[in-house]
């Protein structure tokens, strides 16, 4: 008997679909959050719609509003769903390099020339992508298993230049905590610690009393 080897855009796709995403029928949700910026908390409430559009009430530093309402559009955007065809339908697949961990890597063709991600375990373990004039690279150590999908838990991200590789900014680290608020997983706690000139800088945005909306959960 002959092993069929998957084509590497089977993989891939199998790992896409693995993440965990809210169904067409979320309803949104409110929350209190408090926000620590490394020296000062701030206080408030997060607001997502049905339609994952964010609001944020009840800070007025308006630093700290942006920051706030950057984590929660963020959290809503790699929530949606969007099918596998409508995102990656105009890239190319291919295996790159096998990695010592069992990773493997995939190299994008197409639209997305210049991207590689690394698979593992059904996951997606490293994003290396072309965003907005500059390349993130993100590797994610691990993750929540919600038996519709995974979350990242712990992971890392880093931006460079696109072409001269130069590295803009610091490594900043991720710990992601996350509730199940009636059938829905929502974060409640993100850590982020940054690497800077002059030191290391911990954030931490923490989301409690998480409510659907229209619900009452």
């Amino acid at each position: 008997m002959v092993a069929t080897q998957v084509s590497a855009q089977d993989l891939f796709r199998a790992a896409y679909e693995n993440r965990y995403t809210w169904d067409p029928d979320f309803p949104g949700y409110s929350a209190e959050v408090t926000y620590w910026d490394g020296e000062r908390t701030f206080t408030g409430q997060v607001r997502v719609g049905a339609d994952l559009k964010a609001t944020v009430t009840g800070v007025e530093d308006e630093a700290a509003q942006k920051a706030i309402h950057n984590q929660i559009w963020e959290i809503a955007i790699h929530r949606v769903r969007r099918s596998f065809a409508d995102t990656h339908g105009q890239n190319t697949f291919r295996y790159g390099e096998t990695l010592p961990d069992g990773a493997v890597e995939i190299v994008m063709g197409g639209k997305a020339e210049g991207d590689r991600y690394h698979v593992r375990n059904n996951q997606v373990t490293m994003v290396h992508r072309h965003i907005h004039g500059v390349v993130v690279t993100i590797h994610t150590f691990s993750s929540h298993d919600t038996g519709a999908g995974y979350l990242s838990h712990r992971y890392d991200s880093v931006y460079h230049d696109p072409k001269t590789g130069e590295r803009k900014g610091g490594c900043s680290q991720f710990e992601d905590l996350y509730e199940k608020v009636g059938n829905y997983f929502i974060l409640s706690e993100r850590r982020i610690q940054t690497e800077t000139e002059t030191g290391s800088v911990e954030k931490k945005f923490t989301f409690s009393n998480l409510t659907l909306l229209n619900s009452g959960v």
